[in-house]
């Protein structure tokens, strides 16, 4: 079996987790979310790429979500001793080496793609992980705060702001040139199936959506999605905000319709939302808690039940 997945960062990747424990044969590509990488200190950080990589790969700060399991951060307190900015945004010691290999590698020609699978030769995820774009697109937002009116990058409203500030407009900036990275069209193409996990349907799921082709391709196929709201709450994370911003609801039905059926033949709830309902799309109603990799699995089992 071919499967694709799309994926942001923590749900994507504890979702990844369950699939592959489902189907350890299958043959599983990642898509990767890259809009919210970002330059710090010189280096060039993919979070959500990293996530993937280390979840899969044994290696997350399992408490966390993100970050390297045993980590230290005695490079983030220099910087900070120094006075250097930003503060809000930490790198532990041990993730810093991956951004250098990555910042010297993208410094020498290589892109995204072909970096974003040398690493993954240290990690062996068990999956084939490729970025959505060798292109530069960052996601930015545009507030209005006690400095006025200003575009901001994600990562600073995220993290640095909770997203506590209102979002007026979440931008792709790049979009319009952004090319999908070798790869990724062609698995599409091959896929027998395709889930998307229950990741930022904004800012994570959304943000893959805008890269040239990708839609177009996927519209061709059969897709299963998993519903990140249960019971009119984002499963985790502020996914709330982002879908605020958009004049999108909080609920799976909005969601569902915000993909579209043109896009999604079938959408997996939790058990609370089983009205939910769109012309076109199969809706199949389960526990939807990633509690752990059991029920993570099970969660993975019946979005292939609906895809079958």
């Amino acid at each position: 079996m071919r499967i694709v997945s799309l994926a942001g960062g923590i749900g994507g990747a504890r979702f990844l987790r369950g699939l592959r424990a489902a189907v350890p044969h299958a043959e599983i590509t990642v898509i990767g979310n890259t809009g919210d990488d970002i330059t710090l200190f010189g280096l060039r950080v993919c979070p959500d790429l990293d996530t993937v990589m280390y979840t899969l790969g044994g290696g997350i700060n399992e408490e966390q979500g993100w970050g390297r399991e045993g980590e230290h951060h005695l490079i983030k307190a220099e910087l900070a001793a120094y006075g250097m900015e930003p503060q809000w945004f930490g790198l532990g010691d041990k993730d810093i080496a991956t951004h250098i290999v990555r910042t010297q590698m993208l410094n020498a020609g290589y892109p995204l793609s072909a970096i974003t699978e040398a690493l993954c030769t240290r990690w062996e995820p068990g999956v084939r992980l490729i970025p959505m774009t060798d292109d530069r697109a960052e996601t930015h937002v545009v507030v209005n705060d006690e400095q006025g009116r200003r575009a901001i990058h994600f990562q600073e409203w995220w993290v640095r702001l909770r997203a506590s500030v209102p979002a007026e407009q979440i931008i792709l900036v790049g979009a319009d040139d952004a090319k999908p990275a070798p790869g990724v069209l062609e698995a599409i193409a091959e896929a027998d199936v395709v889930i998307l996990p229950p990741s930022n349907p904004v800012v994570s799921i959304g943000t893959i959506l805008q890269i040239r082709g990708i839609r177009e391709a996927l519209e061709a196929k059969t897709v299963v999605g998993v519903s990140p709201i249960i019971g009119g709450a984002p499963v985790r994370g502020m996914a709330d905000a982002c879908l605020t911003a958009i004049g999108v609801q909080t609920s799976a039905q909005a969601v569902l319709e915000l993909y579209g059926s043109r896009l999604i033949d079938g959408w997996l709830v939790a058990e609370q939302d089983g009205d939910v309902a769109l012309d076109g799309v199969r809706v199949l109603a389960r526990p939807l808690l990633m509690s752990d990799l059991d029920a993570t699995t099970e969660i993975a089992l019946a979005a292939l039940e609906l895809a079958r």
